[in-house]
């Protein structure tokens, strides 16, 4: 599957895609409603970026507590029910008088179901589509989420304005519903990829045995930390050009929307087996080292723009791990890479403050695109073996696959 044409007459997938850009925009409007309403009521800039950016933490809580749920579950009901959850939630937050604390609760709950919800999401996209679509049809949700995520933002400060925080809090919960009822009316029900009861052991049992391949292993490092790192240093956009943050912030959204439409649909098949995501993950990382000499800012968005076009190494490290993973396993095993991610890059971030701290923001640019840099090449040795190579390996490291159900 290599045209978009292809893809959009795939049964399911238009619905998948309508339910996720509902779901994104649903959480870019109502975390900026949420940020706004938590600083007026408390004046504390540390709590409003909390109360937007906090739940991603709790997303690794999830991952080790609640993640089997993602293939145990029936997917449709799933994303029904956690499409409502998130609905109920945020209309809650728009309670009058609600205390700080217990916004912080229910937030913390949203970071949890979350870990699930993209498990549940990614999983179901590979039954979706056959395996040769997987690429195209991640991209093409990239594509959508990141959109979805610029236009959001400027969407959600025309409703806090016009309709209030609570108002667009009340907007955001809306939209939550109508992520339900399209995958309710759109989707197929399905069965359970895996059989059994979710339960915090199983997770904890899942998480090991997708972590004791050497291969998987490497994958999820290389999805993990070179795309932290840098994420880490974008974090001080806002400290090395306060005048210009938004227009850095912008660009290298702008780079990252291009490449993954460049690779999702044109990237030829032989290129990605012969060279995989090291030369885009250097891509991503190499341009940074240029914040050494504090570039003008022309030079500077050049430089973010082209390197989050490596952003979509991500795609193929994506598709390397459905490989490289039993179908039973595949919202698992997305999720924990989704959960991951996120908690990396809300390590890196602080990591990048704390150089900054001592230092100057755009040395701390530099010192974690060197860090990345050297991540990707200590990685790279892993990540060019051959995917079939690569199969063969898993069930070697497991002990308990055959290479069928690894394929």
């Amino acid at each position: 599957m290599r045209t978009y044409q292809e893809l959009f007459r795939t049964p399911e997938f238009l619905p998948l895609l309508a339910a996720s850009a509902a779901h994104v925009a649903a959480l870019t409007v109502s975390s900026l409603a949420l940020g706004t309403l938590v600083y007026d009521a408390t004046g504390s800039p540390l709590l409003a970026a909390l109360s937007m950016f906090g739940p991603l933490l709790a997303q690794m809580i999830g991952a080790s507590l609640l993640l089997s749920a993602a293939d145990r579950l029936p997917p449709r009901a799933a994303t029904v029910g956690l499409a409502l959850c998130f609905a109920a939630g945020t209309a809650t937050l728009a309670l009058p008088g609600l205390p700080v604390a217990a916004v912080f609760a229910i937030l913390a709950v949203h970071g949890m179901l979350g870990s699930v919800g993209g498990g549940v999401r990614y999983g179901l996209l590979t039954e979706i589509l056959p395996a040769d679509g997987y690429l195209l049809g991640r991209s093409v949700l990239n594509l959508c989420a990141g959109s979805l995520q610029i236009c959001g933002y400027a969407v959600g400060g025309v409703l806090v304005a016009v309709l209030s925080p609570r108002g667009a809090l009340l907007a955001g919960a809306a939209l939550y519903v109508v992520a339900a009822a399209v995958a309710r009316c759109g989707l197929a029900g399905r069965p359970p990829r895996a059989k059994g009861r979710p339960s915090a052991a199983e997770t904890w049992r899942t998480n090991a045995r997708l972590w004791s391949a050497r291969p998987r292993r490497h994958v999820y490092l290389a999805l993990w930390v070179p795309n932290g790192l840098v994420v880490g240093a974008e974090s001080l956009f806002v400290s090395y050009a306060p005048r210009h943050a938004g227009l850095l912030f912008a660009f290298a959204a702008g780079g990252m929307l291009a490449g993954d439409t460049l690779t999702g649909r044109f990237l030829p098949v032989r290129w990605r087996e012969r060279f995989g995501a090291p030369p885009l993950l250097l891509l991503l990382a190499l341009p940074y080292l240029v914040f050494a000499l504090r570039p003008a800012l022309p030079v500077a968005l050049v430089a973010v723009t082209v390197a989050s076009t490596g952003f979509s190494a991500s795609l193929l490290l994506q598709e390397r791990l459905m490989a490289l993973t039993p179908g039973e396993l595949s919202g698992h095993a997305f999720g924990l890479h989704s959960s991951g991610m996120l908690t990396m890059q809300g390590v890196a971030a602080a990591v990048a403050g704390g150089i900054a701290q001592f230092t100057t923001p755009a040395t701390a640019m530099t010192v974690m695109a060197a860090a990345s840099a050297t991540v990707t090449l200590a990685l790279t040795p892993h990540l060019r073996r051959p995917p079939a190579d690569a199969v063969r390996a898993a069930p070697e490291a497991e002990g308990d696959l055959r290479p069928t159900d690894a394929a």
